[in-house]
């Protein structure tokens, strides 16, 4: 594909968007059909983001480096900053321009305990991914793998590549899902001090709760109880 020189910096490796590192490097050149259009290229790196890292909301981590693409990758699961910013990855790594985005969002996907522990149903510092197809910016939103949304009633977003994926406003019975509340932004890579700044302002509660716990494993078996707790009906 022809890259406009001022959008090649979106296409090199930067501090959390490894896409340089060999484990994005492999993974995308077993995905990745060499003929394949960049449009077709980067709605399959899509699907695999969305539907292979699961997503799990207390995979928070108190470090940059676990912000990294190849973390999350090596995790095989993560929330929306972390599963955005392995798209944002992959799709570099195949010469595809990519960056993030960030919003301020109201989600009613959540759990009891999150609710409890947010003190707030407003995800400050929702992430996203923006790629670079066929002469536009376009909006991807990786978050929630599709046996998440069908247990939460939700529908799973898809991704064509020509308009903008982000969440919808309503679930498949009409209740509300997700309402966007303020607009943060696109960066080249994250804008952590900032991200983190943020969440601990507004998520004090949160960030004590994470702090007991001992492991991924841990965080990641936590939430699939508070899932099944929430979806039993």
């Amino acid at each position: 594909m022809s890259i406009p020189a001022d959008l090649r910096v979106y296409t090199l490796p930067s501090t959390c968007i490894d896409s340089d590192h060999p484990e994005i490097q492999a993974l995308v050149q077993r995905l990745v059909n060499p003929a394949d259009s960049a449009l077709d290229t980067a709605i399959a790196i899509y699907y695999w983001v969305r539907d292979e890292i699961r997503y799990n909301p207390y995979a928070l981590s108190n470090d940059i480096t676990g912000f990294r693409a190849s973390q999350t990758l090596q995790l095989g699961e993560g929330w929306c900053v972390p599963k955005a910013i392995l798209l944002a990855a992959m799709c570099r790594a195949c010469g595809i321009p990519a960056r993030l985005g960030f919003a301020d969002v109201r989600n009613h996907l959540s759990t009891a305990n999150m609710r409890e522990v947010m003190q707030t149903d407003v995800f400050y510092f929702h992430g996203y991914t923006v790629i670079y197809l066929e002469q536009q910016w376009v909006k991807a939103t990786p978050a929630f793998n599709a046996e998440l949304c069908d247990r939460f009633g939700l529908h799973a977003l898809e991704f064509n590549g020509r308009e903008d994926s982000i969440y919808h406003p309503f679930d498949k019975e009409g209740n509300r899902h997700m309402e966007y509340l303020n607009d943060r932004g696109q960066h080249l890579d994250l804008p952590y001090d900032e991200m983190m700044a943020i969440f601990r302002s507004h998520y004090p509660k949160m960030f004590t709760e994470l702090q007991q716990l001992s492991s991924p494993a841990s965080s990641s078996n936590r939430w699939q109880q508070e899932v099944a707790a929430e979806t039993a009906s």
